[in-house]
This record gives C-alpha cells, structure tokens and sequence, in this order.
C-alpha cells in the first residue's frame, strides 16, 4: 500500500528467527511455498513480513511480499466511513481473500508479470501493479485475516491483542477516532484470535506485554 510505513524493531527480527526454521523446512519438502503473517492490528505483522522475506533473501531465495491491505474490497477512507455506518461491515468479509489466494496458487506455479491491486492511502483509491522478479521460490502474506488463506503452506500467528499494541498503534497514528477504532479492534479480536489454532508458528509478545490482556 502507498503510503503506509515500517518501523522495524528487534521484535519483528526475532519473530522472523522463530518462523525461518519452519519456513525453511516446508521449502524443502514442498519447493515454492506461500507463508501467511497474521495477526490483529498493530502486531507487526507488516514488519514481520519484511523481516521474513529479507532473510530468505539473504539464504538466496527469490521472494514477494503481498499486503492484505492491497485486497480491501474498498479503499482505506471509504471503508472506513463504510464502517461507521455499518459496523457489521467489519470482518474477512472486507478483504478480497479470493483473489489474494488466486495470486498466490499462481506465483507459486511460477506466474511472472502478475497485476495485482495496489491501495493508494492518500489518495483513496485502488489502482493496480505489475509484480516484476518472478518467477519467486516463496510467496509472503502479511494481514489480519491472512491465516484463513487455503494456499498457504506455513501460518505465522503474532499473539499480541489489541490492548498489547495500543502503543504501537498510536506511533503509527493512522486512525483519528480513537474511539471508534477500539471497537472495531474489539469486533476483529474476537475473529483474529481464533485463528491462532491454524498457526503452525506463533509468535510471543514482548515480555512487558505479556499481562496486559483483553
């Protein structure tokens, strides 16, 4: 997504340590392999994505990295007011998870010069990018709902709610209305959580996170 930032921080190294072992050996049975980073809003999961993709680059791997933030069915200040008219409207049912699975079943069979949506935040519109590289060894996924993905090979789960990253969400400061946003992150707990039981990793939060709970 244009416009959106990492602040990369020795957690989401680490996390990416603790997933490569897995990563590695379902590269090794299966050859090209899709891995899911998943997680509720604020966990790092962009971050940890990154980190992912730059080691197994690192180990000489070809790898892309795809955002669900690039499949939302509407642009990211659309969706936003579509939510405070409908708050219902919250959930998988937001995200293009079809045709996120579509181009992932296809760069791992080697499909090359991919178009895939591309979200401009300022702007609020939905364009499109050609995917240059391929043909790619892994595909990465990084997103809220990206463990509900059937083309995935290895699930990376960050534990850490809402309340836990609240700070990281503040230095973010992509979302106004705090107030609203916290019940929206209350609705996407409840979905995001029980996901963790796909997870073939899962990633623990900072020690100074870990008693503060929903």
């Amino acid at each position: 997504m244009i416009g959106d930032k990492l602040l990369i921080k020795d957690y989401h190294r680490k996390a990416a340590e603790l997933a490569l072992p897995k990563v590695l050996e379902s590269i090794e049975k299966k050859g090209r392999i899709a891995v899911s980073v998943a997680g509720e809003s604020g966990s790092g999961k962009s971050e940890t994505g990154y980190c992912i993709k730059e080691d197994l680059e690192k180990k000489g791997y070809n790898v892309v990295l795809l955002g669900q933030d690039d499949y939302f069915r509407l642009p990211p200040k659309t969706n936003a007011k579509k939510r405070e008219e409908d708050i219902s409207w919250v959930g998988p049912g937001e995200v293009r998870l079809d045709l996120l699975d579509e181009h992932v079943r296809k760069l791992k069979q080697g499909a090359v010069g991919l178009e895939k949506p591309l979200v401009y935040f300022d702007e609020d519109r939905i364009g499109e990018e050609k995917i240059s590289g391929g043909p790619f060894d892994v595909v990465v996924i990084e997103g809220t709902y990206t463990s509900l993905v059937p083309s995935v090979d290895v699930r990376v789960f960050i534990d850490r709610n809402y309340k836990q990253t609240k700070k990281n969400r503040l230095e973010r400061a992509r979302d106004p209305d705090v107030e609203f946003l916290e019940r929206v992150l209350a609705i996407e707990h409840v979905e995001i959580s029980s996901h963790k039981s796909r997870a073939d990793v899962i990633i623990p939060p900072p020690e100074e996170e870990q008693n503060l709970g929903v």
